[in-house]
């Protein structure tokens, strides 16, 4: 799970980070990669300078850069609170984490006047017209590079008032922790097992295309199979098929082709190994040839679930139609990992 906070200063973001940190969330802030740039640069780490460089950063290299540098280190094994969201681009980056959601931390303007206040930074404002002023510069700006906080906000998923003492925020952080908890972040079957399909393709010695297959049947996988030389001859990227080793374009010289395809390796070690896969459905990663759907269709194999389009593959779905076999493309979800 992925947490993003917004809000404007004083809201209490600081307080659920340190709330869920607690709880095994690894906290990361968009500002600490400004921070670093600060040092890096000689330059002191003053709220002016970090809000400086991040419009001179989102200007340089796209509105999302800061969300760039710290996605890239997500690990999809951890829970994460990431604070200082402060443009809509940064949190589109996050988005593509589908367990990423975005809350907006906020409380009543008096009061997170006094935070500050009592919280006495240096370069915190020190009247309330001061406080005004400063949350009026944050809060938007006509270049859609620099700093968009009200946008932001307004994208949030969810929001968490702030205004009393600080169990009823941990309180109100629990219950959105068990709402966000309810999405359905689980994989269906297709994504689940072309998902598999596409890990098994990295086995391929293939010099041309990895390729796999996956059969199953009662939501079992049963056999698989990538495409290569067959058994006992040397690999494809070894030098044992005259045809990937020559780079002949798309579509000729299949007839010196030595790799067997990966749809037809999963029937094979099927019947290598005495497993049945009458009535079952085939994951491929790319639709089957003309050669592989005439075995699909005699081994009984009732359906044919695909992630891309190969190229020479129009008469085999009119085949595998005519046929009785079922086929399905399908463009695999956006996976938790980055």
């Amino acid at each position: 799970m992925i947490i993003g906070l917004t809000g404007k200063n004083g809201g209490g973001k600081g307080e659920a980070v340190k709330f869920l940190a607690e709880r095994g969330f690894v906290p990361l802030s968009l500002s600490d990669v400004l921070r670093d740039e600060a040092r890096s640069a000689g330059q002191p780490v003053t709220r002016d300078v970090l809000v400086e460089l991040g419009n001179r950063l989102r200007k340089e290299s796209g509105p999302g850069v800061l969300a760039e540098r710290i996605f890239a280190r997500l690990d999809p094994e951890k829970n994460y609170i990431i604070d200082s969201i402060r443009h809509p681009a940064e949190a589109q980056v996050f988005r593509r984490r589908r367990d990423f959601s975005l809350v907006h931390v906020q409380g009543p303007q008096r009061l997170r006047f006094e935070r500050l206040r009592q919280r006495g930074r240096e370069n915190d404002p020190r009247t309330f017209e001061e406080f005004l002023a400063l949350e009026a510069k944050e809060a938007a700006s006509p270049d859609s590079d620099h700093q968009q906080l009200d946008r932001t906000i307004s994208s949030a998923d969810a929001t968490l008032e702030n205004g009393g003492p600080l169990r009823d925020l941990h309180e109100k952080i629990k219950r959105l922790l068990l709402d966000f908890s309810k999405k359905e972040l689980r994989p269906d079957w297709d994504d689940y097992f072309i998902g598999i399909a596409k890990m098994v393709a990295l086995r391929s010695n293939c010099i041309k295309r990895k390729v796999a297959a996956v059969i199953v049947k009662d939501r079992r996988i049963i056999s698989t199979g990538y495409n290569g030389t067959p058994r006992g001859v040397k690999n494809c990227s070894e030098g044992g098929c005259p045809r990937c080793n020559n780079l002949s374009a798309s579509g000729k010289d299949l007839e010196e082709c030595l790799c067997s395809h990966a749809e037809e390796n999963s029937i094979t070690q099927a019947a290598y190994h005495g497993v049945t896969i009458k009535e079952s459905t085939l994951y491929t990663t790319y639709s089957p040839c003309l050669i592989c759907t005439k075995m699909i269709i005699n081994a009984g194999i009732r359906e044919v679930v695909y992630n891309v389009d190969y190229d020479l593959a129009e008469r085999a779905k009119a085949l595998l139609e005519e046929g009785g076999v079922v086929i399905r493309q399908v463009a695999i979800a956006q996976p938790l990992a980055a």
